[in-house]
């Protein structure tokens, strides 16, 4: 490999680092590499977003240890037959890099992922090494986000833990059939294993750390993981399955859908488009119907059409509303809490303002106004003093008020 400036490796490593959506919000734009953009770019490369569990934003510096790597998966841009330009930090480098970036306020932590080179274990000894020296030798109190390789050594894996505040384990596709026809060298049941036992050794953390305040912290904020959403024939109904086995089996903090984006020198057994990125919004929509509005995923999944799709045109919890109507209209001033989290509209905080302002006064529709922004989508599916839609409720093109109008075309437009 060449020898090239620590300014050039950031560039390289940076821009590899924004397919991995793990600590990314959803619907961002701009992650087609082939056009190629530049460190502090907006498309999700150099610094990132995430969110701790007290809902602090933190900016992350986002890169990857060396985009080489000895699997060949079909869908990543850092395989080994990608003709893409190589390049590797050095544990000093990274470290370096990192306390510059914090120092200067740029950054509040580093979310660190790799490819696979010479072997698991000797990448993931690089990546522990890595976060022990700036946690160890530099006391650094920033967070970190370590994306674990799942065949390295459990112990290993076990060190980063320490070390890290929260440990990603990638299921890579919702599916095993998916794995296996785009990234045969790896196996899902290796996967989950690594996940099983690090979901395992978290709560094992947390119980030491109820009982003896001397304990050490083992990846506080959790596990999560990510799905490639577009690359194989999975469909949505699939991949909501996949999302809540993984939350109900191994008590994951979350899972991050990743629109599969178009690379250069693609394999043929991929797509020949990405597909739409509303696509990705949906299923984030669809994972917080199952994780704070209650639905359960029997019934996310009465929301997809005959071929196991969310509709694109209108979110989850509209389309669920739209085809089970008769549950509606409900009254504000009397319907429980877990009913109203189901109005389309409505969020979790209109939901608890509702209930704290019908203690006081009965409710009518310009009261539901004033604590949502959605008006127009509640009116159909709430009644309140001076307001029933059973009409409203009833239309037959209903669905067709809430979808978008099409897009005009702007002039000189490509």
């Amino acid at each position: 490999m060449a020898q090239i400036n620590v300014r050039d490796k950031l560039s390289i490593l940076a821009d590899a680092a924004k397919y991995d959506a793990s600590c990314a919000s959803s619907g961002g734009t701009g992650r087609d590499s082939r056009g190629g953009t530049g460190v502090g770019s907006t498309g999700g490369m150099g610094i990132c977003h995430a969110y701790a569990p007290d809902g602090r934003c933190i900016s992350l510096l986002k890169v990857l240890l060396t985009n080489s790597c000895i699997f060949d998966c079909h869908y990543c841009i850092n395989r080994r037959s990608s003709n893409v330009r190589r390049a590797r930090f050095t544990v000093g480098e990274l470290v370096e890099l990192t306390l510059a970036f914090y120092k200067r306020n740029y950054i509040e932590g580093l979310f660190l992922s790799s490819g696979i080179i010479r072997s698991p274990d000797y990448t993931m000894e690089r990546i522990v090494e890595v976060v022990r020296t700036l946690r160890q030798e530099h006391d650094f109190r920033g967070y970190i986000h370590v994306k674990s390789i799942p065949d390295a050594d459990p112990l290993l894996v076990h060190q980063a833990g320490l070390f890290a505040d929260r440990i990603s384990i990638n299921v890579e596709l919702p599916t095993r059939r998916g794995l296996a026809r785009l990234a045969p060298e790896k196996d899902g049941d290796r996967i989950e294993g690594a996940m099983r036992r690090m979901g395992t050794a978290i709560a094992e953390g947390a119980e030491a750390r109820r009982k003896f305040r001397s304990a050490p912290a083992f990846a506080p904020a959790g596990q999560s993981t990510q799905m490639i959403v577009g690359a194989d024939s999975a469909s949505d109904r699939e991949i909501v399955r996949s999302a809540n086995r993984l939350y109900r089996d191994l008590a994951l903090k979350r899972v991050y859908y990743s629109a599969f984006s178009p690379i250069p020198d693609p394999s043929d057994v991929l797509p020949l488009q990405r597909p739409p990125l509303m696509r990705e919004h949906r299923l984030y929509q669809s994972d917080w119907l199952m994780r704070y509005y209650g639905f359960a995923p029997e019934e996310v999944e009465q929301a997809t059409d005959a071929a196991g799709m969310l509709p694109l045109d209108m979110d989850p919890k509209l389309a669920w509303a739209l085809r089970f109507r008769d549950c509606f209209p409900l009254d504000v001033n009397r319907a429980p809490r877990e009913l109203l989290l189901r109005v389309p509209g409505l969020g979790v905080r209109a939901v608890d303002s509702i209930l704290r302002a019908r203690q006081w006064r009965s409710l009518s529709l310009a009261d539901v106004g004033r604590l949502t922004a959605s008006l127009r989508k509640v009116r159909p599916f709430l009644a309140t003093t001076d307001w029933r839609p059973t009409a409203l409720t009833d239309r037959a093109d209903l669905a067709e008020r809430f979808r978008p109008p099409p897009r005009q075309l702007e002039l000189f437009s490509a």
